[in-house]
């Protein structure tokens, strides 16, 4: 294995640089390097030479040509067994470049800052990394790539133990590395520019805030952020991928516990997006991805206490998700009840201090994100949707029935029809107080899912509201729902027969209102 000699560093990400540039010095690397990351090394006393000083050409072009040049890329591709490629380099008086330590331009970062100009993206989609980051991966047998701050300890260590060199396995899984870095790289560039619609003239500006549509090309670029035991079963391997947000479930930091199972993490999200939909405390307790209990409160033990009470039977081995930080009073509560797993955007203290003493009980942080897009799976390709975000006001709806709803029932079926959303179609919700009453779901008659959100009620019916997720195609539904002892109904609308439904409500007493869309879950 040849020593490594001579490197060029050029990184936007500085973390651990000048640590691992220290290190790269006392072994006798010599050090080149560009702009900013020049003068970090020269300021920390570290001796490094200009790129400028390798090409024979300044740095241009605002910065935007500096690296490619023949004495950088030379450098790096030629392959030293070759006799005519040592031939070729020694004749241009090209010297050998044996590792690249390159971070690309933080584009998604840049495109995502609020009010970005469309100049300022442009600007930040980096030509020189990439092209080194390939060359030096494409010729990975004679020169080492490093694309992350991660791998500078182990390299570092490495090549302290080999006086100076880097195994072959070890340039291989850097520059599988560095193709996927600069995959993932490229797919971010061509997914935000895709979504920019063209100015319909010369003269106008580009808008970031124009929207393409969905893209031609659907690009995913996603890292594995672990295996799982199995998926939804022993006999199913599976794994959990990440988009590297640092944002949402997939990138939840696990607190303790049993690792994360497949289903937990399904479980996880579904409890985690109800409780995004409220803004005073709420729990939500899910069982296989259904709410078998979701209630408001004044503080989160209350919420909690007030969801349990809706079903505790079913709420044993389920899930939970909050939209508040967990503190000591409600994990006192929480931890009287089994739970696979609990979804906060932060545990207090106190509250870990109680949860420590259930060992397996998972905890997990997470930042909360707006999630833009939902993708299913079917074979041959993929679903993709607007994610189902749409808010609903009282303004928003329309009472047909000759009886109002009260105060009491209006704000009941709101808090109904935002909870009946998160449940498995067909699906009937009943609810009282915010707090839910009784949950049919996932049935293939409408009338069913009454039936069963009723018959499964430990709260009692009578005096609640009721959602439906879909319009009711006979008035059988709404009679249903009047035998159970809800009050009040609502719903999309939009059946042929909704007078049907509407005079059956008025012949039941009953107050409905349509809300003009429906909340499909499939």
């Amino acid at each position: 294995m040849a020593r490594i000699q001579r490197a060029i560093l050029s990184v936007t990400d500085k973390t651990g640089l000048v640590e691992f540039a220290r290190k790269l010095s006392a072994m006798r690397v010599e050090l080149i390097s560009t702009g900013g990351t020049a003068k970090l090394l020269r300021d920390s006393g570290i001796a490094v030479k200009d790129i400028s000083e390798l090409t024979g050409f300044p740095e241009m072009l605002d910065g935007r040509v500096k690296t490619l040049h023949p004495k950088v890329h030379g450098g790096i591709l030629h392959v030293r067994k070759n006799e005519k490629h040592v031939a070729a380099v020694n004749q241009h008086g090209i010297q050998p470049i044996d590792m690249v330590v390159v971070n690309l331009y933080a584009f998604e970062k840049t495109a995502a800052k609020p009010g970005v100009e469309f100049e300022d993206v442009i600007e930040n989609i980096d030509i020189g990394g990439p092209s080194m980051v390939r060359s030096a991966a494409k010729n990975f047998q004679d020169v080492a790539i490093v694309t992350s701050p991660v791998d500078y300890e182990a390299i570092a260590q490495e090549m302290e133990s080999s006086e100076g060199s880097l195994s072959l396995k070890t340039k291989w899984r850097l520059a599988q590395k560095a193709f996927a870095t600069t995959a993932a790289y490229d797919s971010a560039i061509a997914s935000t520019l895709e979504r920019i619609g063209a100015p319909e003239t010369d003269g106008e500006k580009f808008e970031l805030g124009k929207d393409g549509g969905f893209p031609e090309t659907l690009r995913l670029s996603l890292h594995k952020a672990f295996d799982l035991r199995y998926g939804e079963n022993p006999h199913q391997k599976a794994a959990l991928y990440s988009d590297g947000s640092g944002k949402g479930i997939a990138n939840g930091k696990p607190l303790q516990g049993k690792e994360l199972s497949y289903n937990n993490i399904v479980d996880l999200q579904a409890a985690w997006d109800l409780a995004q939909e409220f803004d005073g405390p709420v729990c939500a307790i899910i069982k296989h991805t259904n709410p078998c209990g979701t209630a408001v409160g004044a503080t989160l033990a209350e919420a909690y206490k007030r969801a349990l009470e809706c079903d505790p039977i079913s709420a044993f081995g389920g899930v939970i998700g909050v939209n508040r930080p967990v503190d000591r009073e409600t994990a006192s509560e929480m931890a009287k009840l089994f739970v696979e797993a609990i979804a906060a955007e932060r545990f207090d203290p106190g509250a870990r201090e109680i949860f420590a003493a259930k060992k397996n009980l998972r905890l997990v942080e997470v930042v909360p994100m707006e999630q833009k897009w939902v993708l299913k799976n079917v074979s041959g390709g993929v679903l993709l949707q607007d994610n189902d975000v749409r808010p609903l006001t009282e303004a928003d709806l329309k009472v047909v029935s000759e009886r109002k709803p009260t105060e009491p029932e209006m704000r009941d079926l709101l808090f109904a029809w935002k909870v009946c959303k998160h449940v498995k179609s067909n699906a009937i919700l009943y609810a009282r107080n915010g707090q839910t009453t009784g949950v049919g779901a996932g049935q293939m008659s409408r009338v069913d899912s009454a039936k069963i959100g009723a018959m499964k009620s430990v709260l009692g019916i009578k005096g609640s509201v009721a959602a439906s997720d879909a319009f009711f195609p006979f008035p059988d539904g709404v009679e249903e729902i009047a035998k159970a002892g809800a009050t009040a109904i609502i719903q999309p609308g939009g059946s042929v027969r909704d007078k049907e439904v509407i005079d059956a409500a008025n012949r039941l007493g009953l107050a409905m209102v349509l809300t003009g869309i429906r909340h499909f879950r499939h």
